[in-house]
């Protein structure tokens, strides 16, 4: 009876924990969706997708960034060197990318493997 006591309370932590972790984890990951008003204009952000040339998308996601700080209640201390967050590219596709220098207009770069297309159905 006690081992049915103490595996059902390990049990319970367990999920818990896991739980917590996951909840950390997903507050963790900003999304701009590029199709929202303030970003749809930007010159280096219509006609970016993830298959376009790295320098293309890195100069889109710094506009996005740039548009979101200068929107953001803390512009300073929002998107700091280091953080990333996902982009919704107007086509639909997506990637991660890491602020690198918040400072440089190119200070933004695409984190490997996170890009995913967009998908073709309409």
């Amino acid at each position: 009876m006690n081992y049915r006591r103490v595996l059902h309370g390990a049990k319970f932590w367990f999920w818990v924990a896991l739980f917590v972790a996951y909840s950390a984890g997903a507050v963790g990951l900003l999304m701009i969706d590029t199709q929202e008003e303030r970003y749809r204009r930007l010159s280096s952000v219509e006609l970016t997708k993830v298959q376009s040339t790295p320098d293309a998308r890195r100069s889109g996601a710094s506009q996005v960034a740039a548009v979101y700080r200068a929107q953001s209640g803390m512009p300073f201390n929002s998107l700091p060197a280091g953080s990333t967050f996902q982009v919704v590219w107007p086509d639909g596709s997506t990637e991660t990318m890491m602020i690198v220098d918040p400072t440089s207009p190119n200070g933004v770069r695409p984190v490997p493997g996170s890009q995913i297309a967009a998908d073709p159905r309409p």
